[in-house]
C-alpha cells in the first residue's frame, strides 16, 4: 500500500485535539454538578466513590453518572458517525439524522418496546436499533449513491425518514395502551433523563465496535476526498471502506439511539465547524467530531436542565431548535457555491 504524503500540520491544528478534550472533560463533570439539589466538590467525590450518606450515592451513582456518562457516549457517536457518513459520501449534508439512520433506528427500538421483546431479551433494544439503522445507511447508499449531489441525498433521506415516521405512526396507532403511546411518544423525542447505568452497559459494546470500524477508515477518507481512482491507487479496496462505515455507523447509532431515543443534528453541526480546524482533512475529523459531539450533547443537556420551564424539554427537542437554522444556512451555502 502506498502511503499519503505526509502534510505539515500549522500549531492551530494540533491544538485543537487537546482542547477538545479539555472542554469535554470540564463539560463531563460540570454535567455531574448541574442538578435540582445542589452539592459541592467533596460530597460529589463522596457520592461517586464511596463515603456519603445513601440519599447523596443515589444522586450521583444512579442519577448524573448515567446522565453524563450517556451524554459523553452518545454525543462523541453522533459527531464520529456524522464526519464519517460526509467523508463517504463527499457531501457536508450528510449526517445520521438527515439520512434517516435515526429515524428507522428508532422503528427498530419502538418495535422491540411495542412488541414486548426487551422485556423477554434485554439485548432486543439496542439489536433492533442496530438493524433499524443499517436498513436506513443501505437504503441511501443504494438510492443515493456515491457523489451524489444535494438535493439527491436530502430526498433520500426524506423519504427514508418519511418511512420511519410512518412506521412509528403506525405502532403508535395500532397500540391499544394509552401509557405505551404516552411512552413511545416521549422516548422519540430524545434523552438523557431516567436513565441508569444499565442503559450505559447495554449500549457500550455496540457503540465500541462502531467506532472502531469507523476509525479504521481514517487514511482511506483522506484519500477518497482527492477521488475513487486516487484512492484505489493508494491501495484502498473501497468496497471494504464503505462495508466498515455503512456497519460502523449503524452499530453506532443504533445502539444510541435505542437507549436515548432520536436526537439529530448534532452529526451535522459538529463536523462542519471543526472542518477548518483540522486541515480540512477527514481522516483528522473524525477523532475531533467525536469529541466536538461529546461536548456539544453534554452543553445541550446542561442547558435543558438549566431552562426555567414548568418540564424539562426534551434533547432533542433542543437539538432539532439549533439544528434547522443551521441546516437550512449549510443548504443556501452549498446552493450559492454550486449555482
Amino acid at each position: 500500500m502506498t502511503a499519503i504524503p505526509a502534510i505539515r500540520i500549522p500549531a492551530r491544528i494540533g491544538w485543537t485535539l487537546p482542547l477538545l478534550g479539555a472542554a469535554v472533560l470540564a463539560a463531563f463533570f460540570l454535567s455531574l454538578a448541574i442538578g435540582s439539589a445542589p452539592l459541592g466538590p467533596a460530597a460529589m467525590l463522596a457520592g461517586l466513590f464511596g463515603g456519603a450518606d445513601e440519599t447523596t450515592t443515589i444522586i450521583m451513582r444512579e442519577i448524573r453518572l448515567p446522565r453524563a456518562a450517556l451524554g459523553l457516549l452518545i454525543g462523541a457517536t453522533l459527531g464520529l458517525s456524522g464526519s464519517g457518513m460526509q467523508g463517504l459520501f463527499r457531501n457536508p449534508l450528510a449526517e445520521p439524522g438527515i439520512i434517516g439512520a435515526s429515524s428507522l433506528a428508532a422503528v427498530g427500538a419502538v418495535l422491540a418496546l411495542y412488541f414486548g421483546l426487551y422485556a423477554a431479551f434485554t439485548l432486543a433494544l439496542p439489536l433492533c436499533g442496530i438493524a433499524g439503522a443499517l436498513v436506513a445507511v443501505l437504503l441511501l447508499h443504494v438510492i443515493a449513491g456515491r457523489d451524489s449531489d444535494v438535493l439527491v441525498l436530502i430526498l433520500a433521506g426524506v423519504a427514508i425518514s418519511s418511512l420511519g415516521g410512518a412506521l412509528v405512526a403506525l405502532a403508535i396507532n395500532l397500540s391499544a395502551s394509552p401509557y405505551a403511546v404516552s411512552e413511545i411518544v416521549f422516548w422519540l423525542m430524545g434523552s438523557l433523563a431516567e436513565r441508569s447505568l444499565e442503559h450505559f452497559w447495554l449500549a457500550m459494546p455496540f457503540i465500541l465496535a462502531g467506532w472502531i470500524l469507523i476509525a479504521s477508515t481514517a487514511r482511506a477518507l483522506d484519500a477518497l476526498s482527492l477521488d475513487d481512482a486516487t484512492a484505489e491507487s493508494l491501495g484502498f479496496a473501497l468496497s471494504g471502506v464503505r462495508l466498515r462505515l455503512i456497519v460502523g455507523t449503524a452499530l453506532a447509532v443504533g445502539a444510541s439511539v435505542s437507549v436515548s431515543g432520536s436526537i439529530g443534528f448534532v452529526g451535522l453541526v459538529v463536523p462542519h465547524l471543526l472542518r477548518p480546524l483540522v486541515g480540512h482533512r477527514p481522516g483528522r475529523l473524525l477523532p475531533a467530531s467525536a469529541l466536538g459531539g461529546a461536548l456539544l450533547l453534554l452543553l445541550a443537556d446542561i442547558a435543558v436542565r438549566l431552562m426555567p420551564t414548568a418540564t424539562e424539554l426534551r434533547l432533542g427537542v433542543v437539538t432539532a431548535l439549533v439544528g434547522v437554522p443551521f441546516f437550512l444556512m449549510l443548504v443556501l451555502k452549498t446552493r450559492r457555491r454550486t449555482s
